[in-house]
């Protein structure tokens, strides 16, 4: 080699060298036509660019190579754009982390590794931060991204190399830990998470504190492939969430028969409106001062082909979640007004029987309920006044000032209003002075504790007075015994619902029961007479 050709080979990227040296020596060797490489070379102001480097050898008599002519060509626009693309497409614009694709690409490397050597641990967290959208809705998109970057960065200080933090998207993040010796490297980082986390962020003036739900997953569990053990963490962090928010879960077998569980759950749900398979039991409302039935409130059950009859506990949620509340929120509307309506019809009473229907607040802030109702009472020929609408005062807690705006509107349709599960939600009298409600309904867990508790029972008394004073009903729910009737009458609370009265029970029952009351067998009477005895 000439010194020209030294001096050449010196300005090539040391990581390039071999490669380059490579290709020519296999064109020496006759096993390529020509010549050609793409590597780095030393620029005269020091930086390495991108060249491509194309040449023929030039071949004595004899068939030696002497030589190699050719031409360089600086291509370090076209490979700096080509990097950039494919960094791009793996990495995530907002925070440059890696995206899901590369994290995936990363984790089957894993999951291949601990194939072939069952020793090697692997950990994935998988983390979701807990009421982002509240960021974004109370201080705007910009902060909402600026605490996106600094979660990223936070999330890697402090892993080695050979682990990865990656975005989702959203707000969701994934750490993959490489090569662990067991689950508790995996929670030591997790742990380091909230201890982080309880610091707020500083971000443009404003000091945003942020919680997450992580949930954790081992490799030890055996695994198949990439996807299967992302899944997996996804179900435990939903599992922390369910526990609470702002802490850790360890994923288990039981986790994800839950989650099928569920799925199958959603998949029937969907399909049971059409099937018909919703019932509604309804429960009397009676007066304590004469045991006479004013009105019922509509509960729904679902009659499920293969579980049997589903209290909504079991599915409510699932339906608020997938939107399906809203058609099943309307059907049970309706079949409410049209069942309260023919009651009324059959066995007049004076005053009238009254529906209470139990609504969520997904109905309440996503849906146009105000035109619904309205649209029902038409349909049923229902007298607004005879249906009362009831939210649970946590539900409304969570949007009070939509709730506020709603509840207004249906009132003026005639419509009455009531809080629910008054009593164990926060801050209840700040907002209950200027809410559009007509009844408070006494939480069922204070009448089940006011006979052997005084200080409870001082709550309940409160409860009585206050919506007395603000000109209020109030109805006491979950009665279960005489001596608690015998107190709520004293207490001066003369409207009760429960157990104790009557269980939620289908139309055809209570029409029975109505029918014998209209005939002058009143049921309720004869039951809790005893009370006075």
């Amino acid at each position: 080699m000439s010194s020209g050709s030294d001096e050449w080979f010196s300005r090539i990227h040391p990581d390039d060298f071999q490669r380059v040296k490579l290709d020519i020596s296999s064109h020496y060797q006759g096993l390529t036509h020509h010549f050609e490489s793409e590597h780095r070379m030393k620029h005269k102001n020091g930086s390495y660019r991108w060249m491509l480097s194309r040449g023929i050898a030039v071949w004595d008599t004899n068939g030696v190579a002497q030589r190699l002519v050719g031409s360089l060509t600086d291509i370090d626009d076209r490979k700096t754009a080509e990097q950039k693309l494919l960094h791009d497409a793996f990495h995530d614009t907002l925070t440059d982390l890696p995206n899901r694709s590369l994290f995936l690409d990363r984790l089957k490397q894993a999951v291949e590794r601990t194939k072939r050597r069952p020793s090697l641990i692997f950990a994935v967290l998988y983390l979701d931060l807990d009421r982002f959208k509240d960021v974004n809705d109370s201080l705007g998109h910009m902060i909402g991204d600026q605490l996106l970057i600094k979660i990223g960065e936070m999330l890697g200080d402090g892993l080695r190399s050979t682990d990865t933090v990656a975005r989702l998207g959203g707000d969701e993040f994934v750490i993959l830990l490489d090569d662990i010796s067991d689950i508790r490297d995996a929670t030591r980082v997790a742990n380091r998470i909230q201890e982080k986390l309880q610091s707020p962020f500083n971000l443009l003036d404003h000091e945003v504190f942020i919680t997450a739900s992580i949930g954790i997953v081992l490799s030890a569990t055996g695994y198949e492939n990439a996807e299967d053990v992302l899944r997996d963490a996804d179900i435990a962090m939903y599992r922390a969430k369910a526990q609470g928010k702002a802490r850790y879960e360890i994923f288990d077998s039981h986790m994800r028969e839950k989650i099928m569980l569920r799925l199958a759950l959603e998949a029937d749900l969907r399909q049971a409106i059409d099937r018909r398979e919703f019932r509604v039991h309804y429960q009397p409302i009676v007066a304590l001062d004469t045991y006479n039935i004013i009105g019922f409130e509509a509960l729904v059950r679902w009659q499920h082909r293969d579980r049997g009859l589903l209290n909504p506990g079991e599915f409510i949620s699932i339906a608020e979640e997938t939107g399906l509340i809203h058609p099943i929120g309307r059907w049970i509307l309706q079949e409410a007004c049209r069942q309260i309506h023919q009651w009324q019809s059959d066995y007049p009473t004076e005053p009238k029987f009254t529906i209470s229907v139990n609504l969520s607040v997904k109905q309440v802030i996503q849906g146009n309920l105000v035109e619904l109702v309205r649209e029902v009472l038409e349909e049923t020929e229902l007298d607004p006044s005879f249906l009362k609408l009831e939210l649970t005062e946590n539900a409304l807690l969570d949007s009070v000032n939509t709730a506020i705006e709603v509840f207004t509107k249906l009132r003026e349709l005639g419509v009455q209003i009531q809080i629910d599960d008054f009593g164990v939600g926060y801050s209840s009298l700040s907002y209950l002075s200027h809410f559009p409600a007509d009844t408070l309904k006494i939480d069922k867990s204070f009448i089940s504790n006011m006979t052997s508790d005084e200080s409870i029972k001082k709550i309940v008394e409160s409860i009585v007075q206050l919506a007395n004073g603000l000109g209020m009903n109030v109805i006491a729910e979950g009665v279960e015994t005489n001596q608690q009737i015998e107190v709520l009458r004293k207490l001066g609370c003369v409207l009760a619902q429960g157990y104790k009265i009557a269980i939620p029970t289908g139309y055809e029952a209570l029409s029975l029961m109505l029918a014998k009351t209209m005939a002058g067998e009143n049921q309720f009477a004869n039951r809790l007479s005893q009370v006075h005895n």
